[in-house]
């Protein structure tokens, strides 16, 4: 049973994990490189964000959002 949890350590150590080796290394040389992935997430986001925003805008352009004060039941 030993060998069986040596083997799920090892796996983890040098296949799973390896690419957070890499960027770890790669870290000393070059921090915007290193953090490449975290510069595509806020990137993927900030997109999002400007999208949903000029919807809401056309929504509110349009005067399709129903303003009312009981447009929901728990006002």
């Amino acid at each position: 049973m030993k060998d069986f949890f040596n083997a799920i350590q090892d796996l983890f150590e040098t296949v799973l994990l390896a690419p957070f080796d890499a960027l770890r290394v790669l870290e000393v040389e070059n921090w915007f490189g290193a953090n490449i992935m975290s510069w595509i997430f806020m990137s993927i986001g900030l997109v999002a964000f400007v999208y949903w925003m000029l919807q809401l805008k056309s929504f509110s352009d349009n005067n399709e959002e129903d303003k009312s004060i009981s447009s929901h039941s728990y006002l």
